[in-house]
């Protein structure tokens, strides 16, 4: 098989994510699928083995859930992929679609209860705002806010509602409010500045009132029980490296533990009565998502850099098989290197039949707290397949390695990242593994939008570079964009662009338009909530009124696409802009 060919399989391969079970139906699941060519709700009735394709969209779904008595499957209806819609309500078995009586917004997290009651949370330009929703009445406002709100869960019976908010001024590190669907306030925790709630989920048991929190007490993510009726809680120190997130057991007895670390993750069993912690077998790669199941078997989402992603069981059976398996590709390597901040890990994969030095790829992530594991990438491998090493950087800003790793860049966003880039770019053309006449930068969002200033502000270190639904102006990109990026903007530099106009105006790529001198080729999408077009149309023309050159790659898409074919169209422009790039032709 031709490389070409090769890699386009890889994004034509179907693939699934972990069905996701109701709780009181757990023969009935929900699960997004690629296989109609864009990404999809999916039903599935275990009993029966019967699945059926539930959204059939131009531009793909990305949003769904099913209730806990697998009555209703809930799906989010956006404009074109701009993430700005409405819910949508479709029985289990199928029929018509039904029109939550909730009004248009950006989705802000959903609960669903037993009853048929829902917690819905939307943003709009008047703020946040969460809603209760129940059968055959008009829904009703629980709670509403200027900052971050966003619902975490709501309680199998419906009674108690868990939100996330930012009524402290700081969306980064959030803070947790218990609600009764009345209104009527049950609890509050704030555990102050710098250390946020990341997650909070009621047990999965009728009258539990239980949450389980991720906190950020000890500089990194770690569980927590706590009863907001009586105020009791319950920290979970676990021995284990790396970040943490969990989830109940059926019977609300143990905890599901998943440790992420050095970019891998492992699962282990809590016991809650005793306190015993049981680790349980799984491949080493990356456990992009994990649930327990009745039987208390553990159902799991499975890659490695090399292998593509599977459903598997902790039995040690494949859950469920979309079709023909994608091509594999290299495994990733680790390199670990000094930093201005600290030890920066290094994800590198190498190209197979080249020799080193070699053209490479720096991808960066987005987020920006995301981070790079040792997961499967179609993206990545297409890289690979066409003759680059791609090096990934969990720079500081990166989530995995501490509270105090990924809030490095609050109020100093970009340069920060870029420090650590600079670092490892020296470090990897010292050990003769990058080309330092042929190195490319890329990524999308916030590695579209440290693309650009990497390409202004390193201007001399940079062949080439490849900025997908960037930002290139902080200011004008508040000014256009949802109100939970505006949010995580305040969050980072302190305020907003009246406030602390200085900060934005040195962090963003527009005010180092003039020092590029590298081509560049950025990928534009429709209107959507992260990357507004106002902003990135007048980087592009400051870029053409200084004379550089500068290639626009229009898609119809908002931020990201759910359509396969136009992820192949776009990474083969990219391929080609690049390959041309280091040799001249750009």
């Amino acid at each position: 098989m031709k490389a070409e060919e090769r890699w386009q399989a890889r994004f034509r391969a179907p693939r699934v994510t972990l069905p996701a079970w109701a709780r009181l139906a757990p023969h009935r699941a929900v699960y997004r699928g690629n296989a109609s060519g864009a990404w999809e709700i999916y039903a599935w009735d275990r009993f029966s083995g019967h699945t059926r394709q539930v959204t059939d969209r131009p531009r793909g779904t990305r949003r769904g859930a099913v209730d806990p008595r697998g009555r209703w499957i809930w799906w989010f209806a956006d404009t074109d992929g701009d993430e700005h819609g409405t819910w949508m309500r479709q029985p289990f078995q199928g029929g018509p679609d039904v029109p939550v009586a909730v009004p248009p917004g950006h989705p802000c997290g959903l609960g669903l209860a037993a009853d048929g009651t829902a917690a819905v949370g939307r943003s709009c330009r008047d703020g946040f705002e969460v809603l209760i929703a129940r059968p055959d009445a008009e829904p009703v406002t629980l709670y509403r806010s200027d900052e971050y709100t966003a619902v975490t869960d709501m309680s199998l019976d419906g009674s108690l509602v868990a939100i996330v908010h930012g009524e402290h001024g700081d969306a980064v590190h959030p803070a947790l409010r218990v609600l009764r669907a009345d209104g009527r306030p049950v609890g509050d925790l704030h555990d102050g500045p710098g250390k946020g709630i990341t997650s909070a989920r009621f047990a999965p048991v009728q009258g539990d009132r239980r949450l389980l929190i991720l906190h950020e007490r000890r500089g990194r993510r770690e569980p927590l029980v706590w009863d907001p009726t009586t105020g009791e809680q319950r920290e979970i120190w676990l021995p284990v490296p790396g970040e943490i997130s969990a989830d109940w057991y059926g019977d609300g007895r143990a905890l599901l533990i998943m440790h992420s670390h050095r970019g891998r993750s492992h699962l282990l069993r809590y016991d809650l009565a005793g306190g015993d912690l049981t680790p349980i077998e799984s491949p080493h790669g990356v456990i992009h998502a994990a649930v327990p199941r009745p039987d208390g078997t553990i159902e799991y989402s499975w890659s490695s850099a090399s292998h593509p992603p599977v459903i598997r069981s902790s039995n040690g059976q494949v859950v469920m098989s979309p079709g023909r398996a994608a091509p594999p590709s290299v495994p990733i390597e680790d390199l670990d290197v000094d930093g201005p901040g600290g030890r920066i890990h290094v994800l590198v994969s190498r190209p197979e039949r080249v020799a080193p030095p070699y053209p490479a790829l720096f991808l960066l992530h987005a987020g920006p707290d995301e981070q790079d594991d040792d997961s499967f990438q179609p993206h990545v491998a297409a890289w690979v397949d066409s003759g680059f090493a791609v090096i990934q950087v969990n720079h500081r800003g990166s989530s995995g390695y501490g509270s105090a790793w990924r809030d490095a860049i609050i109020g100093d966003v970009g340069h920060v990242e870029l420090a650590d880039v600079a670092a490892v770019r020296d470090s990897l053309v010292e050990r003769g593994i990058a080309d330092p006449d042929r190195l490319v930068v890329a990524g999308a969002s916030w590695g579209g939008y440290l693309t650009l200033l990497a390409l202004g502000s390193q201007p001399k270190a940079w062949a080439a570079g490849i900025a997908a639904l960037p930002i290139a102006d902080h200011a004008a990109a508040y000014e256009d964009e949802a109100e939970t990026p505006r949010a995580l903007h305040r969050a980072l530099l302190g305020g907003s662009p009246a406030e602390v106009p200085e900060r934005y105006a040195v962090a963003s790529p527009i005010s180092y338009a003039g020092m590029v001198e590298a081509p560049v080729m950025i990928i534009a999408g429709g209107e959507n909530s992260g990357s507004p077009g106002r902003q990135v149309d007048g980087y592009v023309q400051a870029l053409a009124d200084q004379g550089r050159d500068v290639t626009l790659h229009r898609c119809d898409r908002g931020h990201g696409t759910r359509v396969v074919e136009e992820r192949i169209q776009v990474m083969s422009a990219s391929i080609d802009f690049a390959v041309r790039a280091i040799s001249g032709r750009a």
